[in-house]
């Protein structure tokens, strides 16, 4: 069920956050790092 949700999570991250791999992270606003913070947590969390 936990491994349903965050697969759920992660599509709705791809379709409405957008992609920071092509930026510089030091130079991101802090609303952009936390972005970036939760699209890790829940990529981490898919793969467990």
């Amino acid at each position: 069920m936990k491994k349903l949700i965050f697969k759920i999570l992660a599509r709705i991250n791809r379709l409405i956050i957008p992609r920071y791999s092509k930026r510089d992270f030091t130079k991101l606003s802090k609303i952009d790092q936390v972005l970036v913070a939760y699209r890790y947590w829940v990529t981490i969390n898919v793969l467990d």
